[in-house]
């Protein structure tokens, strides 16, 4: 039964990529709707036209065809820095490659996997948190086929050779957008706007994770180190994507007094509440200055380039990929988008780099305990949840030599403190 249902999916694949060979869409890819996900897919090469498979064209080490899961497609600003950067990876590697976009966190993923290992792809990578399940599940049953997957947790403790987790230390760009935002407070108390007792500003989170809280809590920390009278409000809208939910969220911090707003959320509906209230606005991913040209400062993102160059050599030439890899500043696996010169404050630049420069030396740590309280105490232990880190078991102090040490003991994040100066507020 499973045979014949495979062969199925293999030949509504095949109808539907002749049908896309003809709609003319754009080079590299195509896109096929119709199932109960709302998935589509695209397949392309450096010099492969839409819908169309074309040849590797290297001849170094093994034949590599990559296969990538998206939660959502490029209306997602997360998905979208993804979705860049496994082309522009593979268009550099010059090697073939499957997209797979709009799938969700449940069985859909195992299916989308099974059906990208069908089509012969070597490399299967999904991007989202709860698509990791159905990943291990394919890697179990496909041992083969290398499965690495971003943001999870389990790639170093289930023993499978072929699973693999990646994330980057993005905490550390988010300080840095942190610290731009921080500017434009100064700026604006230095103008009149408002008072050095006002720098209230307000996040939208997407759900309340540790990869949020380091998130937001890197941020302040970046916006506190140039502007230390800020106080922040964080509201949960409980999805990764949702433009009206993310929209009201603006708006509630804005009524709420905040005068600058960030997120970790996917949609324009945060920097579009922004540009509409006139409120200066730090995303996330990628730059949204096409919607808030007068509100947008700058955002973090992490770049995935490096990365999926790394899997697809490491398949190439038969090399072990990490259980789990932390990609940093110095990988070229975080960065900001360009700076907004029509917004920022005068010297963020300046500032942006100072800051660079010392997180780079060592002389900086995001996290520094000294640079945060929890409860009016500073915290000289930490036991972090992490039953899921292997050899690191939950007895690990993850503070040593004066500050919490996020990302190095597994690259998903497990930041997950709440500490003083940051209020969450009702949804």
């Amino acid at each position: 039964m499973k045979k014949v249902i495979s062969i199925l999916l293999i030949a509504v694949l095949a109808l539907a990529l002749v049908a896309c060979g003809s709609s003319g869409g754009s080079t590299g890819s195509s896109a096929s709707t119709g199932s109960a996900s709302t998935d589509s897919s695209a397949s392309g090469s450096a010099s492969g036209g839409s819908g169309e498979t074309a040849s590797t064209g290297s001849s170094e080490g093994k034949a590599v065809k990559a296969g990538f899961i998206f939660l959502h497609d490029e209306n997602s600003t997360y998905d979208k820095n993804f979705i860049e950067a496994a082309k522009e990876a593979c268009e550099q590697a010059g090697v073939e490659y499957i997209l797979r976009t709009n799938i969700p966190e449940g069985q859909e993923c195992y299916n989308a996997a099974a059906d990208l290992v069908d089509q012969g792809c070597s490399i299967v990578f999904a991007d989202s948190f709860g698509h990791e399940d159905f990943m291990i599940q394919a890697a179990q049953e496909f041992p083969e086929v290398e499965f690495c997957h971003a943001t999870g947790t389990k790639a170093h403790t289930q023993g499978l050779s072929n699973f693999h987790n990646a994330f980057a230390s993005i905490y550390e760009g988010r300080f840095l957008a942190g610290v731009a935002a921080g500017e434009k407070l100064n700026e604006m108390i230095e103008s009149g706007d408002i008072t050095a007792d006002q720098t209230k500003i307000g996040y939208i989170g997407a759900y309340p994770y540790a990869e949020v809280k380091s998130g937001y809590t890197s941020f302040f920390l970046g916006v506190r180190s140039a502007c230390p009278s800020v106080t922040m409000e964080v509201t949960f809208t409980n999805s990764w994507y949702d433009e009206a939910l993310e929209k009201e969220a603006a708006n509630r911090l804005i009524n709420n007094g905040c005068v600058l707003i960030s997120q970790h959320a996917d949609s324009m509906g945060a920097p579009t509440a922004c540009e509409t209230a006139g409120v200066p606005n730090v995303s996330y991913n990628g730059s949204t200055k096409e919607v808030a040209p007068n509100t947008f400062i700058v955002s973090s993102r992490i770049n995935w380039v490096p990365y999926f160059l790394h899997i697809i050599d490491c398949v190439k030439n038969g090399t072990a990929i990490e259980a789990d890899w932390t990609g940093t500043i110095a990988t070229g696996s975080v960065e900001l988008t360009e700076i907004n010169g029509n917004v920022a404050a005068a010297g963020t630049e300046a500032a942006i780099e100072s800051a660079r420069a010392a997180l780079e030396s060592g002389s900086l740590h995001v996290f520094d305990t000294a640079a945060f309280t929890v409860n009016g105490e500073t915290l000289t232990e930490y036991l972090a949840d992490v039953d899921d880190m292997g050899d690191y078991v939950p007895e690990t102090n993850v503070i040593d030599g004066g500050y919490f040490h996020e990302s190095e003991y597994r690259s998903a994040p497990y930041f997950d403190i709440d500490i003083d100066g940051i209020t969450i507020i009702d949804s």
